[in-house]
């Protein structure tokens, strides 16, 4: 079966002929779900119907009628996420990771409409701030008008979240204006065009606001344009090659990346092993190597721990491993599945070895894996791995295994631990885990710089957090260097970010004109 796209607003199916397509399998029986591709789709034709009708109808409206719509997108896909639900399983998901992906896209949209009517105004646009006085008299001011701009977003997701990541990209791009273009991961495209139909199928959104291309839109690159936003979530590689496409930088085409990041959590030596932090400290690391059989962008991929609490970390730490039950996602008392394809099975399997080759495996074999009601040569199954390695060899902070596996390295004191985050060259999160009110300071201001956000987990939090890996709406969700530079979530601020802040000088009576400005009635209703 050839995925269909869904371009100015009609289904189509690629012309090109059934042996040009992608096979896309289920990464827990090796069956073929779908096949991929985007040969012979009108590209050109969506870019304009998103700029010429999507834009249009979205501008005319009022940020809170925007947050409306956001609020119908949400109602709709929880009207049907069951449907979400057992099609997650095909991705080695666990309903725990499908409710992960699916009500967190959920929620994200909700809490951006919610934030939309308490800090923007019921207008178009935004004028922000108080205004300067310019000249001597009282008659010549200057404010920043935020409007939003006549393009669209071009959404590239990660397989890892096929329904969190496109709606929490729609979120913002909504709000701003913007129609989106979604282009969803070949690995789980299945899951995000299940997630398109549910929107498309419930009517709630203008003509031409939201598109979704299967398959590569390499070829798109060239047809953005100026006023454009190419919004990017997966690899650094990848982020690298497309921050320097000619077209990019030719018109300037503002450029958004959420890339990997190996990420940390350290332990404090004031922690001692046995007691309640230390055991939130374990179940921090487990939780991320497991959910989602660990292939989260903010998954903990290094622990480092006092060197006097190695061996006790390691021991505790295998032990939580120990009770993980790995095989089908459906059966009962599975508590880890598949990773998203034998493929990616492979690129871990890598990716572990060169790590381990500085230590060794203390829980783990990448080459073998008990499994409930699974067949392991079929399915893309991995044992979660842990490793310990030598804190001084390169591949632990450079190598990141996207999958169920996390590296112990034992720190000397207070400067090698910061020394050894920064040798990540930034991430979207860490974490620093103990009591010490002045060994927690001393490492946030050195460790601040090369993260994106900082989870600080004490005796009074840890009963409260949300944990490490669980980005919020309300705050940014990027991070600095190998991380992409970018971020995908940062409340009302990445509304803004995506919209055209305009500096303008002029009376207050033209002023008070725009403050007061709103839009007519709504230029679509379901």
């Amino acid at each position: 079966m050839l995925l269909e796209s869904y371009l100015q607003d009609t289904w189509v199916v690629p012309t090109v002929a059934e042996s040009g397509a992608v096979d896309v399998h289920d990464a827990v029986t090796g069956e073929r779900v779908c096949r991929v591709c985007s040969q012979g789709l009108d590209l050109a034709g969506a870019f304009g119907h998103a700029r010429e009708t999507g834009g249009p109808a979205l501008q005319a409206l009022t940020f809170h009628q925007r947050a409306d719509l956001l609020d119908a997108v949400a109602a709709a896909v929880r009207a049907r996420r069951e449907e979400l639900y057992v099609l997650s399983t095909r991705a080695g998901a666990t309903l725990d990771d499908a409710r992960y992906d699916v009500d967190g896209g959920i929620r994200v949209l909700r809490d951006y409409a919610a934030r939309a009517r308490t800090v923007l105004p019921d207008a178009p646009h935004l004028v922000e701030g108080p205004a300067e006085r310019l000249a001597r008299g009282e008659d010549f001011l200057g404010v920043h008008l935020v409007s939003p701009s006549p393009g669209l977003m071009l959404q590239v997701n990660a397989f890892n979240f096929p329904v969190w990541a496109p709606l929490e990209k729609l979120a913002q791009a909504l709000l701003a204006g913007l129609p989106s273009v979604v282009k969803p991961a070949t690995p789980t495209a299945y899951l995000t065009e299940r997630l398109v139909r549910i929107v498309t199928d419930a009517g709630v959104l203008p003509p031409g606001a939201v598109q979704m291309v299967v398959g590569s839109v390499r070829p798109a690159l060239d047809l953005l344009g100026e006023q454009d936003v190419l919004s990017f979530t997966g690899s650094a590689a990848t982020a690298a090659t497309l921050r320097t496409h000619p077209n990019l930088v030719a018109r300037s085409i503002r450029f958004n990346a959420e890339a990997d990041s190996v990420n940390a959590i350290v332990l404090a030596p004031d922690v001692t092993p046995g007691s309640p932090l230390f055991e939130a400290f374990v179940r921090e690391v487990v939780t991320e190597m497991t959910v989602k059989a660990g292939q989260k962008c903010t998954a903990i991929r290094r622990v480092l721990v006092p060197r006097e609490h190695e061996a006790a970390a390691l021991d505790a730490i295998a032990s939580e491993l120990a009770g993980v039950t790995i095989g089908n996602p459906a059966a009962e008392g599975v508590r880890m599945g598949a990773v998203v394809s034998l493929a990616q099975r492979d690129d871990v399997r890598r990716a572990a070895q060169a790590i381990a080759e500085s230590g060794r495996f203390v829980h783990g074999d990448p080459q073998k894996v008990r499994l409930v009601d699974a067949d392991p040569e079929r399915g893309a199954f991995l044992d979660a791995l842990l490793i310990s390695a030598d804190p001084e060899a390169s591949a632990p902070h450079e190598v990141e295994p996207f999958g169920p596996a996390a590296t112990v390295l034992a720190y000397r004191d207070t400067g090698h631990a910061a020394d050894l985050l920064a040798r990540g060259r930034g991430s979207l999160a860490a974490s620093l885990v103990g009591d010490d009110v002045t060994w927690t300071t001393a490492v946030v201001r050195q460790a601040a710089p090369w993260h994106g956000r900082l989870h600080l987990l004490d005796s009074v939090t840890m009963t409260q957090t949300t944990g490490h890996g669980s980005p919020l709406p309300a705050l940014r969700h990027g991070g600095p260097g190998r991380a992409g530079g970018g971020s995908e979530l940062a409340g009302i601020r990445g509304v803004v970010d995506l919209m055209q802040r305009t500096a303008l000088q002029a009376s207050p009576r033209l002023l008070d004109s725009l403050r007061t400005t709103h839009a007519g009635p709504p230029a679509h209703s379901a």
